[in-house]
């Protein structure tokens, strides 16, 4: 995790730009108080200015995220060379997959938003220049929180910048899915979504230590169903974050909760093992998708909210971000679920990362996914009942996976059922919030 765009005020940098020390006397952003500075966008309704030292030598100093965390000066060439530095380092010590934190703020120019500049997509060109030359093994993934289309732009040309960018759009996609009951937008969308090259893919995940970021849908979603999703989420018994816009207004700019209280509302009298299924339901839709999956790990455990946390530190974030003791995390309805998933989705390279996709559209009551391995040697059908309703939909199996011969059956990779090939012209009968991983059979003489 390199957090690149800040550093700690706690820090030997910082300490020693107050200090007025070389060479970190331009390591930070120094503004005066009469600059404007209205048109930078503004990820959280705090000030971006703080004042540091002591008068009457105190400074404003550009702070993005909070007074803790000071900007620093990409327009000083010994900073650019201690962050490459550091990414070497990492890589030295075995890093593989390298996250770039909050990339997006990384270039600050007077007058413009300083979000997505030129600049900011050169400085990470040259990191990817740097790393193809000494480590091309290692694959920068951008953690970008902003509008989907934005969020994109950090593949560049497919060859030049990421490798992997973080899927914003999914978590509140996916949330607004089983809300609504209807998958319909989530096809659309999912659709519509397509790699510069194949070298390239989406860092897919439904929750992590932040909240559900609500920026990578505001073009996708319409403000009354962003609203909707909001008001949900505190009935759930989460908490909302605001940004500061250029107005003056206070926009929800993240939903703090638990990603199994944000699908089941904690107070309400519903049975555990319905909630488990759509949680579950939940972590298929985000497993099926093309790309890698990002599994968090109170995911993994089925945890719930920790409100204490939150009166604890004053921080609306600390809701998903409890530690447990051994004990407090020995139960298994999720975990051995999960634990099946992933051993399913590992045995077909159907789900290989830059595998193809194809969304079908059968009904907005599932969502439908065509998963095919990039030489399309292997494929999978992926259906997902996104509804508290048993659903029924018509299987052309046939064409999807090119049959042959009669012989062939089909094998729901998930429960391990079989189905005949005589049946699958007929029906699927899915029950509420029930997935299948539909896949073809393999003959054991000759792995076909």
């Amino acid at each position: 995790d390199a957090v690149i765009n800040h550093a700690s005020a706690q820090g030997g940098w910082f300490k020693a730009f107050l200090r007025n020390e070389e060479p970190y006397r331009d390591y930070f952003i120094v503004v005066d108080k009469d600059v404007d500075l209205s048109k930078v966008v503004r990820p959280r309704a705090l000030p971006l200015l703080h004042s540091f030292g002591e008068p009457p030598d105190d400074q404003l100093i550009w702070t993005t995220f909070s007074a803790d965390q000071v900007d620093l000066n990409y327009r000083s060439p010994q900073v650019l060379l201690e962050i490459i530095d550091l990414l070497l380092y990492y890589i030295s010590m075995g890093a593989d997959f390298i996250r770039l934190d909050a990339v997006a703020y990384l270039w600050k120019e007077i007058g413009t938003p300083c979000i997505h500049l030129p600049q900011t997509h050169l400085v990470i060109q040259l990191f990817r220049a740097v790393l193809d030359d000494v480590a091309p093994q290692v694959k920068l993934i951008t953690e970008t929180n902003v509008p989907h289309k934005d969020n994109i732009s950090y593949f560049g040309d497919g060859h030049n910048e990421a490798q992997l960018v973080y899927n914003f759009a999914l978590p509140p996609l996916v949330l607004h899915t089983f809300y609504t009951g209807s998958a319909g937008q989530l096809s659309k969308w999912a659709g519509s979504i397509n790699p510069p090259s194949g070298q390239v893919t989406f860092l897919n995940f439904l929750a992590s230590h932040d909240g559900i970021g609500l920026n990578p849908v505001r073009e996708i979603l319409s403000d009354q169903a962003i609203d909707a999703m909001t008001q949900r989420v505190l009935m759930n018994g989460g908490l909302v974050s605001y940004k500061q816009n250029s107005d003056g207004t206070k926009s929800p700019y993240e939903l703090n909760i638990n990603y199994f209280d944000a699908l089941s509302n904690p107070g309400r009298h519903e049975s555990l093992e319905i909630q488990v299924d759509r949680f579950m339901a939940a972590q298929v839709i985000m497993l099926s998708l093309a790309g890698m999956p990002g599994i968090y790990f109170h995911s993994i455990f089925g945890s719930r909210g920790w409100l204490a946390g939150v009166e604890k530190t004053g921080n609306n974030r600390a809701i998903n971000r409890q530690r447990f003791t051994v004990e407090e995390i020995e139960r298994h309805k999720v975990f051995a679920r999960y634990q099946a998933l992933l051993r399913a989705r590992m045995a077909s390279q159907a789900f290989h990362p830059y595998g193809a996709q194809t969304i079908l559209e059968y009904d907005d009551a599932v969502f439908a996914i065509v998963r095919r391995s990039p030489q399309a040697a292997e494929t999978v059908l992926c259906i997902i009942n996104v509804t508290d309703r048993s659903q029924t939909i018509s299987l052309d199996l046939g064409n999807i996976f090119g049959f042959i011969h009669k012989e062939v059956d089909i094998v729901d990779l998930i429960s391990g059922q079989r189905l005949l090939y005589e049946q699958t012209n007929s029906t699927l009968r899915l029950l509420p919030y029930q997935s299948c991983w539909l896949a073809r059979k393999q003959d054991k003489a000759t792995g076909h």
